[in-house]
C-alpha cells in the first residue's frame, strides 16, 4: 500500500511539474481529447489576401458524418469565443451532420491581424470565402450571440445557399430590451465577457452561465491566460460590432428573410435579453423560438444535448413538412 500511495503521489507531482513547464500543450491535450471523444479533427486552411483582406490562416474542427453522405451544419461562435465553444453539442449532432466549427479570424488559433476590419460585413465575406474553400454550396448555418447575428445576415446575403439557421442568444437586435450587459456598460463598468486576469475571468464564466459546466482547474486557468493575452483586440472587435448595432442592426437585415430559422435563448440571458426572440421572431416569417429556462448566454455549452436535441427536432419538422404533397 505505501508503494501504491508513493506511486500516486509521484504521479501527481510528475503532473504537476509537466503543468508548470509546459501549460499549453496540457490545455491543448485535454482540448484534443474532448475533440477525439466527439470524432472532431482539427484542421487548417488559407484564404489567400483579397482587396479587403492579407492572407488569413483559418483553423477549424470537422467531424460527425462524411460531407458526401449528410447535410454540412457550419457552426459559428461569439465574441471572445473559439471553435470548442460546439465541441460538446457535436457529440448529438455527428450521427445527422457533417459538422464544421471555424475560428473566425481573430478568435482562437486563426489569424489576428490586429489591424484588420473585424465588422459585421467584413466577418460575412470571410465565411463566404472559408464556405468556397471547402466546397460548401448548400449547407445549415448555426451560430451563438455574435455568431448567431453573423450567420442571420449571411443567410441574407447569401440565401440560395443556407437551407436553415440556428440562431442561439444571436447578437445585433438593437431593439431588444437592454441587457445587464448594457446597463453595466452605460454605467462605465469593464465589458463583462472579456477577462484581464483570473478572477475576471471566473466572474466571466458566472456571468454568461446560470451553471457554468465543469472545466479542469489546469484548463481554466489557460483559457484565463488566452483571454487576457487577447484583451485589447476582443475590445477592438467589440467596439466595431457596438458602431454596426447602432448603424446597421440586424433588424434592418433581415426582415422577411424566408430561410427556416429556429431562434433559441437561454431565460436567464444577462449579456443579450431575451426580449429579442420576440422582435427577431417577428421579422422572419419562417421561424420557431425556443426559451431554455434556467439557461445562460451559451446554450451550446450550458445545455448540450438539450440544445442539440432541440435543433434535430426543428430539422425534421422542416422534413416531414417537405415531404407532404
Amino acid at each position: 500500500m505505501r508503494g501504491l500511495a508513493a506511486l500516486v503521489l509521484l504521479g501527481v507531482f510528475a503532473f504537476g511539474a509537466i503543468y508548470f513547464l509546459f501549460p499549453e500543450q496540457v490545455a491543448e491535450a485535454a482540448f484534443k481529447l474532448e475533440r477525439s471523444r466527439v470524432g472532431l479533427d482539427r484542421k487548417e486552411l488559407d484564404l489567400p489576401a483579397s482587396a479587403t483582406h492579407p492572407a488569413l490562416h483559418i483553423v477549424y474542427l470537422e467531424g460527425g458524418r462524411p460531407q458526401d453522405a449528410a447535410p454540412s451544419l457550419l457552426l459559428i461562435h461569439g465574441v471572445g469565443a473559439d471553435k470548442d465553444n460546439w465541441t460538446r453539442s457535436a457529440y448529438y449532432l455527428g450521427a445527422q451532420y457533417h459538422l464544421i466549427a471555424l475560428d473566425l479570424p481573430g478568435f482562437g488559433e486563426s489569424s489576428k491581424p490586429a489591424d484588420l476590419d473585424y465588422h459585421i460585413d467584413a466577418q460575412v465575406e470571410r465565411i463566404a470565402e472559408f464556405a468556397s474553400a471547402l466546397h460548401l454550396e448548400h449547407f445549415d448555418l448555426g451560430g451563438n450571440s455574435m455568431g448567431g447575428w453573423l450567420s442571420a445576415e449571411y443567410a441574407a446575403a447569401h440565401p440560395e445557399q443556407v437551407h436553415s439557421l440556428w440562431l442561439l442568444d444571436p447578437g445585433g437586435i438593437a431593439t431588444a430590451q437592454p441587457s445587464e450587459m448594457f446597463q453595466r456598460l452605460k454605467a462605465g463598468e469593464r465589458i463583462p465577457l472579456f477577462a484581464q486576469n483570473a478572477e475576471q475571468f471566473r466572474e466571466l464564466t458566472h456571468f454568461v452561465f446560470v451553471r457554468p459546466p465543469y472545466v479542469p482547474g489546469a484548463v481554466l486557468n489557460i483559457l484565463a491566460r488566452r483571454q487576457a493575452r487577447d484583451y485589447d483586440l476582443n475590445v477592438k472587435i467589440f467596439g466595431e460590432l457596438r458602431e454596426d448595432l447602432e448603424k446597421r442592426p440586424l433588424e434592418s437585415r433581415v426582415k422577411n428573410l424566408a430561410t427556416p430559422t429556429l431562434i433559441v435563448w437561454g431565460a436567464n440571458d444577462r449579456v443579450l435579453d431575451v426580449s429579442g426572440a420576440d422582435v427577431l421572431h417577428g421579422l422572419l416569417p419562417n421561424s420557431q423560438v425556443s426559451i431554455m429556462p434556467n439557461i445562460g448566454h451559451l446554450p451550446m455549452l450550458e445545455a448540450p444535448k438539450a440544445s442539440a436535441e432541440n435543433y434535430l427536432r426543428f430539422r425534421d419538422t422542416l422534413q416531414s413538412a417537405a415531404a407532404k404533397p
